[in-house]
């Protein structure tokens, strides 16, 4: 296997407890309807690829009575705060890399993937992968955010960032055409990696925040693409952006409780028998 760090991962991250605050608090609600929709078995050997802190793993722990169920992530970080979130002996978390797996062929019975494909420079390594280790007749599924057009908080910040700063639209123009994020992009790779069944669908979850600091907080830490972009700015661009971002919050409104669509695209097929 290609040892290439580059084509495995472009997301920042930094500290467990602030991506649980950016992403994994929405993690855990998408992991519900994903779960719907990819379907559970009783005692299979699972993978959950790209599991970060541990949502999808814990939340299809609940559900059934599964024999193994392994998450790997590329990020250390997100892997040790992941490993302190419980003691379910069901449960090994581990680091690894989504383009270079070290699992025997045919190893698992249900491979699933919750928002990490599209942080993959070279997404269609990470499906072969996928498949690869995937054994005949199991389920194959994943799910990434439609950054374009139905990820309302992100589409703020960014559309934002630019009317600011034009220099922005590099940054943005990346987020919104990252890999499997256009309709239609993961049921082609799927078909692509020779998997069968296809079947994708739009799934909606609702981000809510208690107030504008509940939704900037996050966002200006460490962890993700906003932060990555606000590392290049100075002290000066940064409180211009977090005003202009208070303003789009606000809309008319007192400063309190708001509730944006977050719709991801969705994937499944079966490994050829």
């Amino acid at each position: 296997m290609v040892d290439d760090s580059a084509a495995s991962s472009s997301f920042k991250a930094s500290d467990g407890s602030v991506y649980e605050r950016l992403m994994g608090r929405w993690s855990r609600r998408l992991a519900e309807p994903f779960l719907d929709f990819a379907g559970i078995g009783e005692d299979e050997r699972v993978l959950d690829l790209g599991c970060g802190t541990g949502s999808l793993a814990l939340a299809l722990a609940k559900r059934c009575t599964a024999g193994r169920i392994t998450g790997v992530d590329f990020s250390e970080i997100y892997v040790e705060f992941a490993q302190a979130r419980g003691d379910d002996p069901r449960i090994d978390f581990q680091v690894g890399d989504a383009c270079a797996l070290t699992f025997d062929d045919a190893h698992f019975d249900r491979v699933l993937s919750l928002l990490m494909l599209h942080f993959v420079p070279d997404a269609a390594r990470a499906v072969a992968e996928m498949r690869r280790v995937a054994r005949p007749g199991a389920v194959v599924a994943a799910i990434v955010w439609d950054a374009r057009g139905g990820y309302v908080a992100n589409r703020m910040f960014f559309d934002t960032a630019v009317a600011l700063n034009p220099a922005a639209n590099e940054r943005r123009a990346r987020n919104f055409t990252r890999p499997m994020t256009r309709p239609g992009e993961l049921a082609a790779a799927w078909r692509e990696a020779g998997l069968e069944n296809i079947v994708d669908a739009a799934l909606t979850i609702r981000m809510e925040f208690a107030s504008f600091e509940d939704f900037w907080t996050p966002l200006s830490g460490r962890d993700g693409t906003a932060a990555q972009y606000m590392a290049t700015l100075d002290d000066g661009q940064r409180k211009a952006l977090a005003e202009a971002m208070r303003a789009a919050y606000l809309d008319g409104d007192p400063d309190g409780p708001r509730s944006y669509a977050a719709t991801a695209w969705a994937v499944r097929g079966t490994v050829p028998a």
